[in-house]
């Protein structure tokens, strides 16, 4: 929902330092809440490393959203690109995660490179890096290529476990994939349509249908990954299974806005104002899917 006046007034600016406090807060005692009376070991430095991870989950989603929100717009002014900046900033933070990771573990940083959390830390920043450098030249499609890189890196790092983890690792290149075509592609589209002054039915129909293709995919991973991770009797008494909870409660609402864009866009009225309803909402699943790689993981409760 847009707030009333021009873009920096004051109730916009209270609006984002509300919403600032709000993200800071969740970030930072997220998962110290979510561990509360489970018992399981508390991680150091975990609301440090949830900002961290949510720079590189909202770096990765802005790039994507942008490369395919290009093709989205089709003719006509597109917004000014974020892809640099965005893509800079996750690999300051992969960067900072790996210092982080030599603090925490008393290890130099050449040691902390031979670890495989050190090594794939190393990948995803290079990658992003490398993104930033591509996105910079006259052919941004050239990012595709380290992106891909940083989406497997990623996934990798989340599926540590010894077993079939060729599975874990591909649903969760689909799902990151996925989620951060969905979410960075409706800020680009939305972008667009402001700058462009008048509602670009045609443009935000373009993205609905993709999105129908990406919502299938989040189902279809989301819930077998959870299935491979999560015993049933683990959803209430660990903290990834009640961080997860939060997360499908979110997915919903979203689902839910998502018929309610479409619905409007098949009447010809404006579609907008639950589009950037559901924009707000994916990012607090970016913030909570952050949270989710930081919380221990449950497969000690597996037979």
């Amino acid at each position: 929902m847009s707030l009333p006046g021009p873009l920096g007034t004051p109730i916009r600016l209270t609006a984002a330092v509300l919403a600032l406090v709000g993200v800071l807060t969740v970030a930072l005692l997220g998962v110290s809440l979510a561990q509360t009376g489970t018992g399981e070991l508390e991680i150091p430095a975990a609301g440090t490393i949830t900002l961290l991870r949510l720079l590189v989950l909202t770096a990765l989603a802005v790039q994507i959203g942008e490369l395919a929100g290009v093709r989205l717009a089709g003719e006509g002014p597109l917004p000014r690109r974020w892809s640099v900046p965005a893509a800079a900033t996750g690999a300051a933070a992969s960067a900072g995660m790996l210092v982080l990771l030599g603090r925490l573990s008393g290890l130099s940083l050449s040691t902390v490179y031979g670890l495989r959390e050190g090594r794939l830390l190393l990948v995803t920043a290079n990658a992003l890096a490398l993104a930033a450098l591509c996105a910079a030249t006259r052919r941004p499609a050239l990012a595709l290529g380290p992106l891909a890189v940083a989406v497997g890196a990623e996934a990798m790092r989340a599926h540590p476990e010894a077993y079939t983890p060729a599975i874990g690792v591909s649903l969760t290149v689909v799902h990151l994939t996925a989620a951060s075509l969905w979410c960075g592609s409706l800020l680009y589209v939305l972008r667009t349509m402001r700058l462009r002054g008048t509602y670009s039915r045609d443009v935000l129909m373009r993205y609905a249908r993709m999105a129908v293709w990406l919502f299938a995919a989040l189902c279809a991973t989301g819930t077998v990954s959870t299935l491979r991770r999560l015993p049933l009797d683990g959803v209430l008494s660990t903290a990834y299974g009640r961080v997860l909870l939060v997360k499908l409660g979110l997915f919903g609402l979203i689902a839910l806005l998502a018929l309610t864009a479409r619905r409007r866009m098949l009447r010809g009225a404006d579609a907008r104002p639950p589009a950037r309803v559901e924009l707000g909402v994916l990012g607090l699943v970016v913030l909570v899917s952050a949270l989710l790689t930081v919380v221990p993981d449950p497969h000690w409760l597996l037979p």
